[in-house]
């Protein structure tokens, strides 16, 4: 790989990671894109032929991904969707049961001992929202089970 590839690469990643810190703040396209000294239109293309995804998908995964590490450790719906930098408890809502395939609701009141029980980084990892690509965004309702699969991998 170039030297100019490897660049434009660092400058992607930083931007990531400012996703990854501040995601409660609120960050929208061109932030991500100064953060990367990059125009929004050339970080957006660029971000997403590096990732797989647009940078406000990345993010709103990330929001979510820790909304549920708020839900299950008790917080409100409403509360969890504050925190996470959200400010329409409809969006999401919307969002949340795009990726997870069930509502935060819903979410809240599963049983959550065995993801409690795992090591972190394995927690992580098993309970990771990703939207299924093949559907077009539709849940497919292949989330919860994946969400039930580690579940009963960690009391095996």
């Amino acid at each position: 790989m170039e030297p100019q590839q490897l660049a434009h690469l660092a400058h992607l990643r930083r931007a990531r990671d400012l996703v990854d810190r501040e995601y409660a703040r609120p960050l929208d396209v061109p932030a991500m894109a100064r953060h990367a000294l990059m125009s929004p239109g050339h970080f957006s293309r660029a971000f997403r032929a590096a990732y797989g995804e647009t940078p406000y998908s990345y993010l709103m995964t990330r929001r979510v991904e820790r909304a549920m590490a708020l839900l299950r450790a008790g917080a409100s719906v409403t509360d969890a969707c504050m925190e996470v930098g959200c400010t329409s408890l409809g969006s999401f809502s919307s969002r949340f049961t795009e990726l997870v395939g069930m509502t935060p609701s819903a979410y809240r009141a599963r049983e959550h001992d065995a993801v409690v029980a795992m090591p972190t980084c394995v927690a992580k990892e098993r309970t990771r929202p990703a939207r299924d690509r093949t559907a077009g965004g539709v849940p497919t309702g292949d989330e919860p089970v994946r969400i039930e699969e580690a579940v009963r991998t960690a009391r095996v």
